[in-house]
């Protein structure tokens, strides 16, 4: 995957530089202090990552993802833990706080190399061909899918597609998250972010920022967090 590094912080971005090193995936095409010498790269190359700090003097990193019109795939990382819920309302990969563990990095590039590795088999144009009372079937990949609702534990939205996720697979379709929403349920599927639809049968518990669906955590978006605890903390209709 070709990445760059966008830090207003020398050694911030010097230490991001040798994570990147040991990681034979990524090859580092750019650093940048500030997001907007990078724009030039971004139009010229084709760039799928970007690990991107938030608190930069000129425009932060949420404001400079908002600008883009076709983003690559964004790792933030930055000193301050509040802007967590904020970022994954755009789409984010994941979310480090510096310092950084190389375990939490490996961690982080896997899940972006995997989302990568899912948006390249999708040779095919894949679709939604079906939705019934109690399953989807969708072509992806060149096969085609038939996928029970009650073996869907989330939905991940990527850009312009969509993974679905069960235990034991991962199926894309080239479908955006909320046109596959407004065709789902409303019984069984909630979406609690920008970037996720839960299957709300296996919701294990919750706190104010986190669902828990078994050993799989998800944020809720701030925007979608008051109609989420209507719902499932205080029993009240919420109307999509």
């Amino acid at each position: 995957m070709n990445c760059i590094i966008i830090d207003d912080e020398p050694l911030a971005r010097e230490g991001m530089n040798i994570l990147v090193s040991k990681m034979p995936q990524l090859q580092l095409m750019g650093c940048f202090s500030n997001p907007l010498d990078a724009v030039t790269l971004l139009q010229q190359n084709t760039i799928d990552l970007i690990f991107l700090d938030i608190n930069m003097p000129d425009i932060s990193g949420l404001e400079f993802v908002n600008t883009l019109v076709k983003s690559p795939m964004i790792i933030f990382a930055t000193a301050y833990p509040q802007y967590a819920l904020d970022s994954y309302e755009l789409d984010t990969v994941d979310y480090l706080v510096k310092p950084i563990r190389f375990e939490r990095f490996v961690k982080a590039v896997n899940k972006a190399q995997n989302h990568y590795d899912l948006l390249q088999k999708d040779g095919d144009k894949s679709e939604i061909e079906q939705i019934n009372d109690d399953f989807i079937f969708i072509k992806a990949d060149r096969k085609y899918f038939k996928l029970s609702f009650k073996d869907i534990l989330y939905i991940e939205g990527l850009k312009d597609y969509v993974i679905i996720h069960t235990a034991t697979q991962k199926v894309v379709t080239a479908v955006n998250l909320k046109t596959i929403f407004d065709q789902l349920p409303v019984t069984l599927f909630y979406r609690i972010s920008k970037s996720y639809i839960i299957n709300t049968t296996h919701i294990v518990s919750c706190d104010n920022f986190t669902v828990y669906l078994d050993k799989i955590e998800l944020p809720i978006g701030q925007n979608f967090k008051d109609d989420f605890f209507k719902t499932f903390v205080e029993g009240k209709v919420v109307k999509r």
